[in-house]
């Protein structure tokens, strides 16, 4: 079955300072998107019915040219999001550059216990002081959970009710090896996972979206075999910052957007090859159902 591709969560930067122990970006590398790369991307991506882009890195703030990346989206008739770590005065002042042409600006930010794990700093509050800081159509925070308290959980939400923001929850996703690493079992971690939804639930109201997603995330970390996954169903497509267009940031298949729009055409619009595995599900949620209205990451609460 083929989804169309609406939206594409675009690279801008190959590098991000933050090095999240539990990171799953799918590339990593030096430099930036160039501008005639993401023009032609963004050309080659309306052709095919893109209707929207979301900017992220690495750090998308760490771009020299971050306004006219949003601008030539605007020009191309795509809205445009960001994801964004920024902390630092120069990164939030590159994001309140550019905080009014966004239709929304999601902040990351992490737990106590997921600071620990992924050896990180970007608490909640300091991603709240961000969104403070700047003016956008809609400001969200984004928090990675792990190991939460209920003091923690209510203090979260009295930020989060007194900034007026919206607040996405997603919980730490590891492979096998970083569990080997932490030196934890597949069903320690999915007890975890499980204990931090019910902590949250006794702060915020958790929809069945969220619970459902978490269902997802333990089927496809149980043992299973390759044949049985459930096969890409993301309305997302993927660009690294060295163009190449996946439908899977994890994905084998790629094209490059130098290639004949013929090519990159057929690459959109026929049916995925790829299938859900746990890391590509910390970016793209799965689903097994045809409406793909929910497809695209972030859970809201």
């Amino acid at each position: 079955m083929s989804i169309h591709v609406r939206t594409a969560l675009i690279s801008t930067a190959g590098h991000c300072k933050v090095a999240c122990g539990f990171c799953f970006r799918a590339d990593r590398a030096h430099g930036f998107l160039d501008t005639p790369t993401y023009t032609r991307t963004l050309s080659r991506l309306r052709e095919t019915g893109v209707e929207g882009v979301c900017l992220t890195g690495g750090e998308p703030t760490h771009h020299p040219q971050l306004r006219q990346l949003v601008r030539l989206a605007h020009q191309f008739g795509m809205s445009v999001s960001m994801v964004t770590s920024a902390r630092t005065v120069t990164e939030v002042i590159a994001l309140s550059h550019v905080a009014d042409l966004l239709a929304n600006v999601t902040v990351s930010a992490d737990s106590q216990g997921a600071m620990v794990l992924g050896r990180t700093t970007r608490t909640a509050a300091s991603g709240i002081d961000t969104l403070r800081a700047i003016s956008a159509e809609a400001k969200i925070l984004h928090v990675t959970c792990w190991n939460l308290s209920d003091s923690e959980c209510q203090t979260l939400a009295d930020h989060v009710a007194d900034a007026r923001v919206e607040v996405q929850f997603s919980p730490v996703v590891l492979d096998e090896r970083a569990l080997r690493r932490d030196g934890m079992s597949v069903q320690d971690y999915l007890v975890r996972q499980r204990l931090d939804a019910d902590a949250l639930g006794r702060c915020f109201k958790l929809s069945d979206r969220y619970r459902a997603y978490l269902d997802e995330l333990r089927d496809l970390q149980l043992p299973t075999t390759e044949g049985e996954r459930q096969p890409c169903r993301s309305a997302t497509a993927y660009v690294s910052a060295d163009g190449r267009i996946r439908r899977c940031p994890y994905g084998q298949a790629s094209v490059g957007v130098l290639a004949p729009r013929a090519a990159i055409r057929q690459f959109l619009t026929d049916p995925a090859q790829d299938r859900v595995t746990p890391d590509c599900a910390a970016i793209c949620r799965p689903s097994t159902t045809p409406d793909h209205r929910d497809a695209p990451c972030a859970v809201s609460a």
